[in-house]
C-alpha cells in the first residue's frame, strides 16, 4: 500500500513540474478550439459559462484582497452572474471589487496562454481545480453547483488524461477566455441596465460610466497584446 501511495504522488508530482519547452505543432488544438469558438455560435454560449465563472471570481478575489467577505455566487439562467460581497457600501475597497469582474477573464486568459506556452498547463489546472473546489462551496443554487462541477470535471479530466495535448488545450481555453472578456465588454457597452458594474461604479465614484468601460477596454487590449506576442515569438 505505501508503495502504491509513493507511486501515486511521484506521478502527481510529475505532472504538476513536468515544465518543457512546448512545440509549436502542439499549438493546433489552442487554433482548433479559437476557431470553434469564433466560427460556432453554441461553443461561443456555452464558453460563456467559464467567462461568467471567473467574471465572478474576479469580484471575489479583489473583495477578499481588500477585506471584504464573500459570500457567494450565482449563474443565472442567461449565463449572466451575480457576486456577492460583505463590506463598506463605499470606498476604495467596494469601488475594486466592482472593477475587477469585467477585466479578469482577459487577464486569466492571457496569464493561462502565456503558462501553457511554457509548459505550465498542469500547475494551471492543478491550481485551477483548487479554486473550482472553493468556488463550488460558494455557489448558492442548483444550476451555480451542477456549472462548477462541469468545469470541475472536464479541468480534471484534461488535467490526468490530456498528454501531449494537454498544453495545447489549456492555451486554447485562455484564448476562448480572452474572446469572451471582448463578447462580455461588447454585450455591457450596449446594455441599458443600471445594474451594470460600470453604471455601479459611476453611482459611487461620480466618474462616468463610459471612462470605467474604457478601463476595461484597455485592459482587455493589454491582454490581446501579450498573447499576440507570446504566439508570435512562438511560431
Amino acid at each position: 500500500m505505501n508503495l502504491s501511495w509513493t507511486d501515486t504522488w511521484n506521478d502527481l508530482l510529475a505532472r504538476v513540474s513536468n515544465v518543457v519547452g512546448l512545440d509549436p505543432g502542439v499549438l493546433w488544438p489552442a487554433l482548433a478550439i479559437l476557431l470553434i469558438v469564433l466560427a460556432w455560435a453554441p461553443a461561443r454560449r456555452w464558453g460563456r459559462t467559464l467567462v461568467t465563472i471567473v467574471h465572478e471570481a474576479g469580484h471575489a478575489a479583489v473583495g477578499l484582497m481588500v477585506g471584504r467577505r464573500f459570500l457567494g455566487f450565482v449563474v443565472s439562467r442567461d449565463l449572466s452572474g451575480h457576486a456577492v460581497t460583505a463590506g463598506k457600501p463605499t470606498g476604495p475597497g467596494r469601488v475594486a471589487t466592482s472593477w475587477a469582474g469585467y477585466p479578469a477573464p482577459a487577464v486569466l486568459g492571457a496569464l493561462v496562454v502565456v503558462l501553457a506556452l511554457n509548459g505550465w498547463a498542469s500547475a494551471v489546472l492543478l491550481l485551477g481545480l483548487v479554486l473550482l473546489a472553493v468556488l463550488l462551496v460558494m455557489s448558492r443554487s442548483v444550476r451555480t453547483v451542477l456549472l462548477v462541477l462541469l468545469v470541475a470535471v472536464l479541468t480534471g479530466s484534461l488535467w490526468w488524461w490530456g498528454g501531449q495535448w494537454r498544453d495545447g488545450v489549456v492555451a486554447g481555453i485562455g484564448l476562448a477566455l480572452l474572446v469572451g472578456a471582448w463578447d462580455s465588454l461588447r454585450d455591457v457597452a450596449v446594455s441599458r441596465d443600471p445594474r451594470q458594474d460600470h453604471r455601479t461604479l459611476a453611482h459611487l465614484t461620480r466618474v462616468p460610466a463610459g471612462v470605467w468601460l474604457a478601463s476595461w477596454f484597455l485592459v482587455d487590449a493589454a491582454a490581446t497584446g501579450v498573447v499576440v506576442l507570446a504566439l508570435r515569438d512562438l511560431l
